[in-house]
């Protein structure tokens, strides 16, 4: 018992400090410019410096729920607006004009930048795949799946 209480413990006190809090100022210029440009009528909850999946990166809360994560140069990884639509001016123009023909009483809610590939929400829950260049991987609800 006591080395399962010591255990965890040890992985809060980890979580912990994986997770450094910040000041806006602190995040890389392309992530303050990002801010800035694509949300600078909210106002930032908070910033975090954050170690995931093995790599440092930021992510910061703002004050109507959104979540934005930056790589650790600064670029965005995953903006999440939870069921509310996001900006859209900085998503590739290919995957713009495939939810506005394909679902144009849809918004965006959510974009987030894998390894290979980017996932797309929709204010409806559809989910969307595309290749970093804007081309369609995946749409169930049009018979897409490239992958």
């Amino acid at each position: 018992m006591r080395l399962f209480m010591a255990i965890a413990l040890l992985i809060v006190t980890i979580s912990a400090s994986a997770q450094k809090k910040i000041e806006v100022t602190e995040l890389p210029k392309p992530a303050q410019e990002f801010l800035k440009q694509h949300f600078s009528g909210v106002a930032v909850e908070i910033a975090k410096k954050d170690a995931e999946h093995g790599e440092k990166g930021y992510e910061v809360k703002l004050k109507d729920g959104t979540e934005v994560e930056f790589w650790k140069d600064g670029s965005y990884r995953e903006v999440d607006g939870e069921d509310k639509a996001i900006p859209t001016a900085f998503i590739p123009k290919e995957i713009r004009e495939y939810v506005a023909k394909n679902y144009p009483n849809e918004k965006i809610t959510h974009i987030d930048y894998g390894h290979k590939d980017l996932d797309i929400d929709l204010t409806n829950k559809i989910d969307l795949e595309f290749t970093k260049d804007g081309k369609i991987l995946k749409d169930k609800n049009n018979n897409i799946n490239k992958k």
